[in-house]
């Protein structure tokens, strides 16, 4: 999810609402490129057209090509995203269309982005694989965005000497259909269909990925990446084995932590983000569980007329969406739909499962849960809830608390770069 403070830093607007945009300076094209025409030189690698496998690559453009004093620049440019260490390592990243599938198990592609350290041709690294927080336009995705969250991530865990691989899930990037928000199987296959897209594009430029991959995320990624984590633990590949997981912020427990702080008169966190979240969620539930047959049972006047028109997958979180939404979440909600969320039972209770339980199994790789325990759009709640589902099942995971005064962007800000450092010294 992402934070309600506007920041203009970027050389086009965005937000960080909770775990999603954190908008990053972009640094120009020609800063990436070698051969002095203003622009990285596409290169592509093309999969089957006809194949139906899952993870099949459809297409692989290089996007940047950076020296080791480049990535330190872009990095530094985007200071105010991760905190040090700053990795030094030249990178060259791909923007990557593969084959998946959609929540109802139909053929469908999507995109990323594979971010290569320059000195791993010939070597075998460890990947990393990115989940990142709420985005409402698909423009602003890794696999689109030169300043997209998942981007840099990569980037930055590639310039330390990892693989870095971001998925945009679907819906976001390059890939078709609205994307099915906090939806923890699809945001599970995509990752895992990156993740092979991934090893195939890697192998394509002489690199091999080790077979442990660590998994991390960022507040809706945090969220994915338990789904990824599950699933590599449960064997889901032949080739990929599960490594260290770790998350940032994830709201994990939407019925009993997330839900309940988002609202009055329990509510806890900042109401403008709520609101955001809670629009979100509700049309992209309505999209795959058919919550309701008319807007006007779930939103007040005159939002009922238009929320469902801002979440189209177009539209900037800054200039179009939050500036048309009301303050608090009791000016957005129609009265009986605050009290189904409080109270959820049949349809919207499964819309709400189809992402809570992602912390329900025994991870057998370490574990570690970063959150701040001052985060203003998703409850410190969620993380002690996860934790406990993880040691009600044997688990062994460490939380790392960055106490009141963090927020929910200052998480990402040093939950990455104690993400690398922990790595470092985990298997």
């Amino acid at each position: 999810m992402k934070n309600s403070i506007v920041r203009l830093r970027s050389r086009r607007a965005g937000v960080a609402l909770a775990g999603g945009a954190v908008v990053l300076t972009a640094v120009p094209a020609a800063a990436f490129a070698l051969d002095g025409s203003g622009s990285a030189p596409a290169r592509h690698v093309s999969g089957d057209a006809a194949a139906p496998g899952r993870g099949t690559v459809v297409s692989a453009t290089r996007v940047a090509h950076m020296t080791g004093a480049q990535t330190v620049a872009y990095l530094k440019d985007n200071e105010d995203a991760f905190a040090s260490p700053r990795p030094r390592n030249g990178v060259d990243a791909y923007s990557v269309v593969y084959r998946t599938i959609t929540p109802t198990g139909r053929p469908t592609t999507a995109s990323g982005i594979v971010a290569l350290p320059s000195t791993a041709p010939g070597k075998a690294v460890r990947a990393v694989s990115f989940a990142h927080g709420t985005l409402a336009s698909r423009k602003d995705a890794g696999g689109t965005a030169e300043d997209g969250q998942g981007r840099v991530a990569a980037v930055y865990y590639a310039a330390a000497g990892y693989a870095g691989v971001a998925p945009d899930y679907l819906g976001l990037g390059l890939g078709p259909g609205p994307h099915p928000y906090m939806h923890s199987a699809s945001e599970a296959s995509a990752s895992l269909d990156m993740l092979r897209a991934a090893r195939t594009v890697a192998g394509s430029h002489g690199v091999r990925f080790q077979p442990r991959v660590a998994v991390t995320g960022f507040s809706q990624g945090g969220v994915a990446a338990m789904a990824l984590g599950r699933e590599l633990g449960r064997g889901a590949d032949p080739f990929l084995r599960l490594g260290p997981i770790a998350s940032i912020s994830g709201p994990f427990d939407l019925r009993r932590a997330q839900l309940p702080a988002s609202l009055p008169p329990t509510s806890t966190l900042a109401p403008k983000a709520s609101v955001f979240y809670l629009s979100y969620v509700t049309v992209a539930w309505n999209h795959r569980f058919g919550l309701y047959r008319s807007p006007s049972e779930v939103f007040n006047a005159p939002y009922d007329s238009i929320v469902e028109g801002l979440f189209d997958g177009s539209k900037n979180e800054v200039t179009e969406i939050l500036p048309k939404l009301p303050d608090t979440p009791e000016q957005l909600l129609a009265p009986a739909y605050r009290k189904r969320l409080a109270h959820p039972s049949g349809t919207l209770l499964k819309a709400i499962r189809s992402s809570d339980g992602t912390c329900d199994w025994r991870p057998d790789v370490p574990v570690r849960l970063f959150a701040g325990s001052g985060d203003e759009q998703v409850a410190y709640a969620n993380t002690l809830s996860c934790a406990r589902a993880l040691r009600a099942h044997g688990a062994r995971p460490q939380v790392v608390d960055y106490g009141p005064e963090s927020r929910h962007m200052g998480s990402l800000r040093r939950g990455v770069p104690d993400i690398l450092r922990w790595l470092r010294r985990t298997r």
